[in-house]
């Protein structure tokens, strides 16, 4: 009987011994699927062990559920985390989040406002086995890492929203994670506040290379904490690589609009760039990849600030219509209705369509113009600050 049970766990323990090991210098390698009601997250990822992964993409996305599936939160519908250490990590195989060596740390700081702040720091630490004194000496170090030397005696409510953050961090390194989560960590702090925390993230993060997956809609967060970034949208990886080669070459639209361009999809035709527009197509000289056929997908990626921007001669949108319809326009230049305006520092965002275009305006040309949602307006834009790319 005790053979035949042998005989029975034998193959078990030989397809967990020919699990395939995480190549080297990967830190986390996932291939899963979560289904949460309607929604449904398909996500390969591979974590560089060491650097910072951005995750990026709109709300609804499935950032947020791709953290806790990785932290534990969430249990797998398919598919597998596997972990340098050679855990695997499935739906009939679900590690508690205890023992996945991964803190994730939110917008909120979620300390114990009984403790004090080194306690804080510090409870990690014993929960794993510190003696107490010991850990409240780290917890002082890294709270002078952090930037909070002396507030060890502190209680949390004493502290900032930013310092409170600060002491979050302190608390998630001090622990020395196999990957630390961070889900949108600089969201409802000021600007002043947001680029303290951003400038200690990075030495922290930079000098104790601690593995880091950091979830956030800020370009400029991808650029200054992480090497690589991920963009997930509708529950699926749409564009990975490089920080800056994606924000250059965005694969969609919500890329190009976190990296503050315009992406227009239309075609190649003739060396032309054209797109639909209200009076007709849309034409731009830019330079046509050679290996482009005439009516092959193109993207046309430009800067908002490069588009000029007047009124139209008429004043009604059906005026300034039945004008162009009737007159012909040159290459690089269309009619445009504004759609909406956004405040900005220096002046205005506007919205137009159709293409669905952004302008930078300055203020005082801004208040020149006069704009208001629904007024026509001619713009042009020149080739040479156009880029085409093929539409993936």
């Amino acid at each position: 009987m005790s053979g035949g049970r042998a005989a029975l766990r034998a193959p078990r323990r030989r397809a967990e011994a020919a699990e395939t090991p995480l190549p080297q210098g990967v830190a986390l390698a996932a291939d899963l699927a979560v289904q949460r009601g309607a929604f449904r997250l398909e996500t390969k990822l591979s974590v560089p062990q060491g650097e910072v992964t951005a995750i990026m993409g709109p709300s609804g996305a499935g950032k947020s559920t791709l953290l806790a599936a990785i932290a534990g939160g969430v249990r797998l519908t398919s598919g597998r985390i596997q972990l340098a250490d050679g855990a695997v990590i499935t739906r009939r195989r679900h590690l508690p989040a205890a023992r996945r060596g991964v803190v994730m740390l939110g917008q909120d700081a979620r300390l114990f406002p009984h403790l004090s702040v080194r306690d804080n720091v510090a409870f990690g630490l014993v929960v794993r086995g510190l003696a107490r004194d010991r850990a409240r000496q780290v917890a002082d170090e890294w709270l002078w890492r952090v930037g909070l030397s002396g507030s060890g005696p502190h209680r949390a409510r004493e502290l900032s929203g930013g310092q409170q953050q600060r002491v979050a961090l302190a608390r998630a390194l001090a622990v020395s994670p196999r990957l630390l989560l961070l889900d949108e960590p600089l969201t409802g702090l000021d600007a002043e506040t947001a680029a303290d925390t951003r400038a200690v993230l990075h030495e922290q993060l930079s000098s104790t290379r601690t593995t880091t997956l950091v979830v956030t809609h800020d370009a400029f967060d991808a650029a200054a904490l992480a090497r690589q970034v991920v963009v997930i949208e509708g529950g699926r990886v749409m564009q990975r690589g490089p920080v800056r080669q994606v924000l250059e070459a965005p694969a969609t639209r919500f890329v190009a609009a976190v990296a503050g361009l315009n992406r227009v999809r239309g075609t190649a035709d003739g060396g032309v760039w054209t797109a639909p527009g209200v009076d007709g197509d849309v034409r731009i000289a830019g330079e046509t990849p050679a290996t482009e056929a005439d009516r092959a997908p193109l993207v046309a990626v430009f800067r908002p600030a490069d588009v000029r921007l007047s009124r139209a001669g008429e004043t009604t949108w059906t005026g300034a219509l039945r004008v162009a319809r009737d007159e012909p326009h040159p290459i690089g230049e269309w009619l445009g209705r504004v759609v909406r305006l956004e405040p900005t520092p220096g002046g205005a965002r506007v919205h137009t369509t159709k293409p669905d275009v952004v302008v930078e305006v300055p203020a005082a040309q801004l208040a020149a113009l006069a704009l208001a949602p629904g007024d026509p307006v001619r713009l042009a834009l020149d080739g040479a600050d156009v880029r085409l790319m093929p539409d993936p």
